[in-house]
């Protein structure tokens, strides 16, 4: 059971004031022209506005509770969202994308190197010939951690997350509780050098690389947002993965 479960009613108002990153990724979407393969799909707050716009969309999450939100949140839109359960690791689909997308920290739940490999490949393994990924991930900076570290804040009304950052582990063991729901989710994250270098590993090119959604360019901003493209041959695609 994924952690995601105990607080699928819960995330879309623990989240409502995420929404800077709406516009960018529906954008990209359209640039690509579709189809376009969502990891970490969840609630389909990308994914349901991506389809919104005309564009063909396949999301993939571990959590069953996260992807019944989500398709009743098409179903409320009018829209069609091919939502699939699975590992974004090792995701279940077998044709090739224009774009794949990976947004709101979700990579940040690979905890070693290995993992992000794992879903690197699997998304370079699932790309068209030109195609793109665009995702986006954070590395906090000391002021955050000193304000947030080990204290319950009310994130939105009735909504409380915990943050214990291990700086020297480069890890973050966030926890959610409202309304009778509670979950601890594990983060890692990694300098903006080791990103490169993954990426750079597993065939990607950086084309862009922005400091928020407004494509501000990126200098030393505690979020990244990555826009690659395809810099080598697909290699053959990695066996199955345990799921988170």
């Amino acid at each position: 059971m994924s952690a995601y479960d105990r607080i699928a009613r819960l995330y879309d108002p623990w989240s409502v004031s995420v929404v800077e990153d709406v516009d960018f990724y529906v954008g990209e979407a359209m640039r690509s022209g579709g189809p376009v393969l969502e990891l970490g799909v969840g609630t389909g707050r990308i994914a349901v506005p991506i389809a919104q716009a005309g564009v063909r969309v396949v999301g993939v999450d571990s959590s069953e509770g996260m992807l019944a939100i989500a398709r009743e949140a098409a179903a409320a839109a009018g829209v069609e969202v091919d939502l699939r359960f699975g590992d974004l690791r090792d995701p279940p689909v077998d044709e090739e994308f224009a774009l794949v997308v990976i947004p709101f920290r979700t990579l940040l739940h690979m905890q070693t190197d290995d993992d992000r490999r794992a879903a690197l490949h699997a998304v370079r393994s699932r790309l068209k010939d030109g195609g793109r990924f665009v995702f986006d991930v954070f590395t906090p900076g000391a002021d955050d951690i000193a304000d947030t570290h080990g204290r319950w804040l009310e994130r939105e009304p009735g909504i409380f997350e915990r943050a214990d950052w291990d700086e020297a582990a480069r890890t973050l063991v966030l926890r959610v509780s409202g309304d009778g729901a509670e979950a601890e989710l594990s983060l890692a994250w990694l300098p903006i050098e080791r990103w490169r270098e993954l990426l750079a590993e597993e065939g990607f090119a950086v084309e862009g690389l922005y400091g928020w959604f407004d494509r501000t360019p990126y200098a030393g901003h505690e979020d990244s947002i990555w826009v690659c493209s395809t810099a080598s041959p697909t290699r053959t695609r990695p066996g199955s993965t345990t799921s988170k």
